[in-house]
């Protein structure tokens, strides 16, 4: 059986402790904040979550880049080269081109390696939905399956990765074109706040509006529980914008509610859907019912 490397992009959110521990690799995608172009790092080098998030509260615009085909076949190759095989797991496709150009990276280095694979699965999910699949992959990996075994695995299961989401502003939507001006205000004055899905094609869409803060963070954590089933391969991740103490909390009342020991990480957003989503962004993430609505 051939060994296989597992790489995936920044909307993984995966630090670099869960990076090592399971063995992930990643390439950035590209931002640009106040004329400076930045590589979405997982490791947060060059910026701060919190510079990010407070400089998106003073009315800075982020805009985002994708992986190149050239970034793709770069990092394909480096294992290739290796030996490895390659198992590439992307930001959905409603989201991102990125999986795209991994597609046509493997197509191109199919005749200088013939003996080898690549994969490149569409996750339909961001975020750290993302990553949990690519942990997924990682564990089964460890168990011996082969790569062709992991990515059927991932394609049959991944409807079954839940997001729950909600947003402290509508008006990071506004600027990103994902809510109208007039939805943005009044919203706005009626304190609406949108619960925010990944569907079945792996859009990002509002399910449900709830007023007020706390009664949106309550309704996520609802439809998380509604979601959510002890399945095997069971991660929890919360992925927060610059709101930590909020993500403590939720925290807190998810292990209360679960009523069992059971390791939930959180990690922050990053600047890829942060600039869409903005500060005070809360998201839960786990295995559960399978997704089938559409936006």
């Amino acid at each position: 059986m051939s060994k296989f490397v597992i790489i995936t992009d920044s909307c993984s959110e995966l630090s670099k402790d869960l990076r090592q521990k399971y063995d992930i690799d990643y390439i950035p995608m590209h931002f640009t904040l106040n004329g400076i172009d930045y590589d979405a790092s997982l490791d947060w080098e060059r910026i701060s979550p919190k510079q990010l998030y407070d400089l998106l509260r003073e009315g800075k615009r982020v805009t985002t880049a994708q992986i190149t085909k050239e970034e793709y076949m770069e990092k394909f190759s480096f294992y290739l080269e290796k030996g490895y095989d390659v198992l590439s797991v992307s930001c959905s496709s409603a989201l991102s081109a990125s999986v795209k150009a991994s597609c046509f990276a493997r197509d191109e280095l199919k005749e200088k390696y013939p003996d080898r694979k690549v994969i490149c699965i569409d996750s339909l999910m961001a975020c750290a939905g993302l990553g949990i699949l690519c942990i997924t992959a990682s564990e089964m990996r460890a168990e011996g399956k082969s790569i062709e075994e992991v990515a059927e695995w991932i394609e049959e299961h991944k409807l079954t990765m839940n997001q729950e989401c909600t947003v402290e502003k509508l008006t990071y939507l506004k600027v990103a074109g994902r809510v109208s001006a007039a939805s943005a205000f009044f919203g706005g004055l009626l304190s609406i706040k949108p619960i925010i899905i990944s569907d079945a094609k792996g859009h990002n869409f509002a399910i449900e509006k709830v007023k007020g803060r706390a009664n949106s963070i309550e309704r996520v954590i609802d439809r998380f529980f509604e979601a959510y089933e002890d399945l095997p391969y069971q991660h929890i991740f919360i992925s927060h914008a610059d709101c930590g103490e909020v993500a403590l909390e939720v925290k807190d009342k998810i292990l209360a509610r679960l009523g069992k020991e059971q390791e939930i990480q959180i990690l922050p957003l990053g600047p890829i859907v942060g600039a869409t989503c903005g500060p005070g962004t809360i998201s839960l993430y786990c295995y559960g019912k399978k997704v089938t609505a559409n936006a």
